[in-house]
């Protein structure tokens, strides 16, 4: 299937980043707790909707290394998820997870969010490729509101799928948009 296929050339460049930025800093990221990590996710969507709204972008990247950060970033919370955030975590241990660990739970998290990518691309018939940048964008901000109230109950959630969906659906819909539009802007 073209869709599994382009999701492994997206997650594979999500990888070599992930393995790089590791190499360069370690896992300082196991540092983070949730809420901070849904945060960084709602910087990345705010600065995306901005773009797309405005047109412009005045920092040199533009949506492309947002949306990859969208997916290793939500990788990371369901690392975090979970691993939780290792006790006693301080800028006295810079190693908090060797990288062949580190890569070894993406990928785990990537085959899992493919698996979950096929089935709902199976029921819904691919409809993705018909919508909107913008809408996958928004869909990405009410995923991360979602996460947000839900953390705000003490990840207590009475009905819903909890936030580890949220996450993976978040990384599904930043796939569809790199896979959409290859990361550019398209004003509409």
């Amino acid at each position: 299937m073209k869709t599994l296929l382009e999701f492994d050339a997206v997650l594979a460049e999500c990888r070599s980043l992930f393995k790089a930025k590791t190499r360069d800093y370690g896992t300082s990221w196991r540092i983070f707790r949730l809420p901070s990590l849904t945060d960084q996710l709602y910087i990345k969507a705010c600065r995306i909707r901005n773009i797309e709204s405005s047109g412009i972008h005045k920092v040199e990247e533009g949506v492309r290394p947002e949306l990859i950060g969208l997916i290793n970033y939500s990788i990371m919370a369901l690392i975090q998820l979970e691993m939780g955030v290792p006790a006693g975590a301080s800028l006295d241990k810079p190693e908090i997870m060797p990288l062949h660990q580190a890569l070894k739970h993406f990928d785990r998290h990537t085959a899992a969010n493919r698996a979950l990518l096929a089935n709902k691309n199976h029921d819904y018939g691919e409809a993705w490729r018909e919508m909107r940048p913008s809408s996958l964008t928004d869909m990405i901000m009410v995923k991360l509101m979602r996460i947000k109230q839900i953390e705000d109950n003490d990840g207590q959630a009475l009905v819903s799928e909890g936030v580890e969906g949220g996450y993976r659906d978040i990384i599904n819909y930043a796939v569809f948009a790199l896979i959409r539009n290859d990361g550019h802007v398209v004003n509409l």
